[in-house]
């Protein structure tokens, strides 16, 4: 039998943004800006791990995956772009806010992986504040899920034991790392079906 949950620990994008600087809107910025998308993915595979991480800035991601050759449109144009795909998604994040209010001795804590300057803006942007009591972003942690490492932290940083807290994420891999830490974790695949899992569960 599970031990009631005392913390919620939420990836961000998938759950209760769109992904920041995904597959879907790396294509759509290769359309918009006439880039080889080919070249693109080539030079984002190598660099994006190294900016989610904080060890590379937005600007020093761009220079090499978009300004590594003459472009006719500048870098903030660009910049604007991709933070412009960020959107809320349907339902979750009022669904989250008003179970946090339900239930204040539960805290709630974000693991994600983000660059700095998209981490920072979504969180701004969406009033994330509202949600979550921590932030554990590999941008500012150093360390990226799958690492087992960023879940161990995030459980260090709330000071909570792996079997009374729940994980939610959309990636089916990262929830499967999580859940090889002792987290109750998940993999969402909607609202409906997340919220059947926590409101089940049962709290301290």
């Amino acid at each position: 039998m599970h031990s009631k949950t005392s913390c919620l620990f939420l990836d961000i994008g998938g759950v209760l943004l769109s992904d920041g600087w995904g597959h879907g809107p790396r294509q759509h910025a290769a359309h918009r800006f006439d880039i080889d998308f080919v070249k693109m993915e080539e030079m984002h595979s190598l660099l994006f791990p190294l900016y989610e991480i904080g060890k590379i800035s937005l600007d020093d991601y761009l220079e090499q995956v978009v300004f590594n050759e003459p472009r006719n449109f500048e870098k903030l144009e660009f910049k604007n772009f991709m933070f412009a795909q960020s959107f809320q998604l349907p339902e979750m994040y009022e669904w989250v806010v008003e179970w946090k209010r339900q239930h204040p001795q539960v805290r709630i804590a974000a693991v994600n992986n983000e660059g700095k300057e998209l981490n920072d803006y979504r969180i701004r942007k969406f009033h994330l504040h509202a949600c979550f009591d921590a932030f554990i972003s590999s941008c500012d942690v150093g360390l990226r899920k799958p690492d087992p490492e960023i879940f161990r932290l995030a459980l260090a940083v709330m000071h909570v034991d792996p079997e009374s807290c729940l994980y939610f994420d959309d990636r089916k891999v990262l929830a499967d790392a999580a859940r090889n830490t002792g987290l109750r974790a998940y993999h969402h695949l909607g609202l409906q079906t997340t919220k059947d899992i926590i409101e089940q569960a049962g709290i301290f």
